[in-house]
């Protein structure tokens, strides 16, 4: 391609729009055969989809980086260099919605702000795509069923981006749990936050989906969740609060705090906070504690027990290699996700309830 075509292409990048027709796309390659590695397009190239995502997409055996979506022409530029993505595979967000034409695309990976999620994600399954969504998975539970929905209607999939469900070490643990190795689950602790010192990212306004509970609270809620082996019936006190009213203003939480109650009166307690760094998962059983320490590490995970030791080593990104592998290869056997949409939808009911009880003062009865 000559210099006056790709200036024209990257140029489309910021004036192209307009809406194709509905042409689903199917896993059969233009050949007839049936695809053996998907092809995934990265929607938001910030820090995750930069640092992580495209790193591990040149580590998968069942996926690939085939495409992206971004609004900055100069990303656009770097990211078609570095990868060799072809003019055709270039997309913006007003002309997204031709991705439906393109056969290379067979998932949307939607790496945006929350407050975004819900758009892309229906518009993608519109365009026939399956879709890779990241946590938060949306605003609202309504959203979230808006979204599931859609997914439905397109015979298409819907995959969140928890990472940790597709690790080892969290695996480990989770089969402790759920064969009751050292009995019953008693009670749990979670926390899971970082000293978060920006000012004017998204996480730090509201209307985008801001506020540390949709963050990195979904890791506390995850670890209550995965580790009681249940769902919570009730949030019976929660606070929210910030040491930095300048910067998370209008109420918006910097740290919050809930106690969850679990069937048969466990009780969870919860933190997590863009004030300080804390990661850890204590769960207390009938024979013993299960501690994982850190919890939520992107290079693994340390499971201490009465049972012994658990750390499966690896290098920072498997954690989003082996999550996109196990998500693409569930796809390409058409067998049943691991992370479907409905496990995000259960967060976000969990999330919403959490602040109408910090709200009110009030337990909140799910």
């Amino acid at each position: 391609m000559n210099s006056t075509t790709r200036r024209n292409a990257i140029k489309t990048l910021v004036t192209g729009s307009g809406l194709l027709l509905f042409s689903p796309t199917s896993l059969l390659a233009t050949t007839g055969k049936k695809k053996e590695r998907l092809g995934v397009a990265l929607v938001g190239l910030g820090y995750y989809s930069t640092d992580l995502l495209a790193p591990a997409l040149q580590q998968t055996r069942h996926c690939y980086l085939a495409g992206i979506v971004t609004g900055t022409p100069s990303k656009a530029t770097a990211w078609q260099k570095k990868y060799n993505i072809p003019d055709k595979n270039i997309y913006n967000y007003s002309n997204f919605d031709q991705i439906a034409n393109n056969p290379d695309i067979d998932v949307v990976y939607v790496v945006l702000p929350p407050s975004m999620h819900k758009e892309y994600t229906i518009r993608a399954a519109n365009a026939g795509k399956h879709v890779w969504c990241e946590k938060p998975m949306a605003m609202t539970e309504q959203e979230c069923r808006e979204m599931i929905t859609a997914f439905s209607a397109n015979k298409k999939t819907l995959s969140i981006g928890y990472r940790l469900q597709h690790e080892p070490n969290t695996k480990a643990w989770r089969k402790l749990i759920k064969e009751q190795a050292l009995g019953k689950v008693k009670s749990l602790n979670c926390a899971a936050g970082y000293r978060d010192n920006r000012t004017d990212h998204w996480k730090q306004k509201k209307e985008m989906g801001g506020g540390v509970l949709y963050d990195m609270g979904v890791y506390s809620i995850q670890g209550a969740r995965l580790g009681t082996g249940m769902e919570p019936i009730n949030i019976l006190s929660a606070t929210t609060s910030t040491t930095r009213p300048e910067i998370y203003k209008n109420g918006l939480d910097e740290t919050t705090v809930a106690k969850l109650e679990f069937p048969g009166g466990v009780i969870a307690d919860i933190k997590t906070s863009f004030g300080e760094n804390i990661n850890f998962l204590d769960i207390r059983c009938e024979k013993g504690e299960i501690k994982v320490n850190p919890y939520q590490a992107y290079n693994g995970q340390t499971v201490t027990s009465p049972l012994g030791k658990i750390q499966h080593s690896y290098s920072v990104p498997m954690q989003q290699t082996m999550q996109m592998d196990a998500d693409a290869l569930a796809i390409l056997n058409s067998q049943a996700l691991s992370v479907p949409g409905e496990e995000g939808l259960r967060d976000i009911r969990i999330v919403e309830a959490i602040y109408r009880a910090a709200a009110t003062g009030k337990s909140i009865r799910l």
